[in-house]
C-alpha cells in the first residue's frame, strides 16, 4: 500500500496540524534534551560504531568478505534493581543470545547506559553454544574479544563499546555465548529484563570456561550485551522489528525463539532456500515492554525512553539497516489517564517514518492489536485504537501495512483476541499468536526503500 504524506479524508485541518506538530517538536526536544549524551538522534555516532570503517585491531580480524549486518540485538532498558552499588564486580557474565543471520566474524557492542560510574571489563570472551539454552561452548569455538588492541576495556557512564572483529564461525538460527567479567564495583548494571532467554552467571573469572560447569546461576536478563553483529555472506541488510512487548515477546516460551520477530526471520530464511526473490536481511528485535511512541519513563537518561527518543539508537544505528517493522501505540493508549490523543500518535508515528525515509529506510506499519477484556480496556481507548488502525490502513502513515489486528482478533467478538491466540491476559498473544503475526507479514513488502533526502 503506498503512503499518501498528503493527508486526505479523515486527516486534521492545516492549523490542528499545526498545532500537534508544535506539540510533538516539545516532546522530541525534550527527549533528546534527556537523552543526547548517549546517542546522536539520527544515529550517526552510533552507526559510525557498529557499522564498521575502521582498520580492526585484532589480530584475529576477519580476512574475508561479506556484509556487516545486526544478527542479534536488544534494546538496553534501564538500570538492574539491587546492582547499584557493586554492580556485578567479581563475577562472569553469560549472555545466550540467539542469532538470526550467520557470519564468519563477529563484533559484540557492550553497553553502560544506566551505570554511574565507569565500567571496568578485564576480560569478555565469544563463543558457540553446544546446545539450545546451555551455558556449555562447543570445542574450539571460544574466542577472547578484544577491544582497539586490549582485552581490557572502560566503558563510561552513559556510553557504549563495540569490540574489535574476531574470526568466528556464528551459525544462523543458533546460540552464542557472550561472556563479560568485571572485577571492581560498577552499578546500576544496564540490562533488558523481559529477555525470555535462559543466561547465566559464574563466581570469578571463567569467561574462558567451555565446560559452562562454573556457571550455577541463572538469569532471564541480558546484562550488558545490546549488540550482535556478524560479517555475513547469506545477508545483505538488517531488518530491525520496532514495538512494545508485543515484539518483546514478553508472554512467549522461554528459550524457545518464538518472539514473531524470530519467526519472521525463519521465514525469510526458508524462503530464500526455497528460492524465492526476497530480500536477504537478518531480523533483530528492537522491543521493550511498555514502550510508547511519545513518552518516556523516568530517570536521566531515561528508563524505557519513548519511540522518538530511541530510533536513532536502536533503529539507525544497527549496520546496514534497510528495513523496519513499527508496532507502537498501544502503550500510548493504555497508559495515558485518558484513552490518548490519536492524533498526537499518529504525528509521532509519522516522525518515525520521516527519520526513516531520511536514511532511505522501508517502513512497515502494523495496526495496533485488540486488547478487549484487558484491565485496562474502556470504550473510549477502544475508540481511540479503532481511529488510529483507520488512519494506518488508509496508507496515510506507512510505506506498506501489516494488519495483526485483523490477523488475530476474534471474528465473532471484534474488540478481542481470538481465543486461540490469546496468551490469557488478553494483551499479549500465545506462541501461536506471535507465530501468526509472522506469518501475515508479507515478505515482499520488505523489498525497496525510500529515498534518500539529501
Amino acid at each position: 500500500m503506498t503512503r499518501g504524506r498528503d493527508g486526505g479524508a479523515g486527516a486534521p485541518p492545516a492549523k490542528q496540524r499545526a498545532l500537534l506538530a508544535a506539540v510533538l517538536a516539545v516532546i522530541v526536544a525534550l527527549s533528546a534534551a534527556l537523552y543526547g549524551v548517549v546517542a546522536a538522534d539520527d544515529g550517526t555516532e552510533r552507526r559510525d560504531t557498529l557499522a564498521g570503517g575502521r582498520t580492526p585491531h585484532n589480530p584475529a580480524a576477519p580476512a574475508s568478505t561479506g556484509t556487516w549486518v545486526a544478527s542479534w540485538a536488544t534494546a538496553p532498558v534501564g538500570g538492574e534493581p539491587g546492582t547499584e552499588t557493586t554492580g556485578l564486580a567479581g563475577r562472569s557474565v553469560r549472555n545466550v543470545v540467539h542469532t538470526s543471520a550467520g557470519g564468519t566474524s563477529a563484533r559484540v557492542t557492550l553497553s553502560n547506559l544506566y551505570g554511574q560510574s565507569p565500567l571496568t571489563v578485564t576480560h569478555a570472551s565469544i563463543a558457540v553454544a553446544a546446545g539450545p539454552g546451555g551455558a556449555a561452548a562447543v570445542t574450539g569455538t571460544l574466542r577472547p574479544l578484544t577491544f582497539t588492541g586490549s582485552r581490557s576495556v572502560v566503558v563510561p557512564a552513559g556510553a557504549q563499546v563495540a569490540s574489535d572483529a574476531v574470526r568466528i564461525t556464528v551459525p544462523r538460527d543458533g546460540d552464542v555465548l557472550i561472556t563479560t567479567y568485571s572485577p571492581t564495583p560498577s552499578g546500576p548494571v544496564t540490562y533488558h529484563p523481559r529477555a525470555r532467554q535462559i543466561s547465566y552467571v559464574a563466581e570469578g573469572e571463567h569467561t574462558g570456561d567451555t565446560t559452562g560447569a562454573p556457571y550455577t546461576t541463572t538469569s532471564g536478563y541480558w546484562r550488558y550485551v545490546t549488540a550482535l553483529d556478524v560479517l555475513s555472506s547469506e545477508a545483505d541488510g538488517t531488518l530491525v522489528a520496532f514495538g512494545d512487548s508485543l515484539t518483546d515477546g514478553v508472554t512467549s516460551t522461554t528459550g524457545a525463539n518464538s518472539r514473531w520477530p524470530d519467526v519472521l526471520s525463519d521465514r525469510l530464511r526458508a524462503a530464500l532456500d526455497e528460492g524465492r526473490d526476497v530480500p536477504r536481511l537478518s531480523v533483530v528485535n528492537e522491543g521493550i515492554s511498555g514502550n510508547r511512541v511519545l513518552t518516556d519513563g523516568l530517570g536521566r537518561p531515561p528508563e524505557n525512553p519513548s519511540g522518538l527518543n530511541r530510533f536513532g539508537r536502536d533503529v539507525l544505528g544497527r549496520p546496514n539497516v534497510r528495513a523496519v517493522v513499527v508496532d507502537l501505540g498501544v502503550n500510548d493508549i493504555l497508559r495515558h489517564p485518558g484513552a490518548g490523543d490519536p492524533d498526537l500518535i499518529l504525528d509521532g508515528l509519522r516522525t518515525l517514518v520521516d527519520r526513516a525515509h531520511a536514511r532511505g529506510l522501508k517502513v512497515v506499519g502494523a495496526t495496533l492489536m485488540p486488547f478487549g477484556g484487558h484491565r485496562g480496556h474502556t470504550d473510549a481507548r477502544e475508540a481511540v485504537r479503532q481511529q488510529i488502525n483507520a488512519e494506518i490502513r488508509s496508507g496515510r502513515v506507512f510505506d506498506a501495512v501489516v494488519d495483526f489486528d485483523r490477523a488475530l482478533r476474534d471474528p465473532y467478538d471484534p474488540r478481542r483476541l481470538r481465543p486461540v491466540y490469546d496468551s490469557g491476559d488478553h494483551l499479549h498473544p500465545s506462541d501461536r499468536g506471535y507465530a501468526r503475526m509472522a506469518q501475515v507479514l508479507d515478505l515482499d513488502e520488505l523489498s525497496g526503500g525510500a529515498p534518500a533526502q539529501l
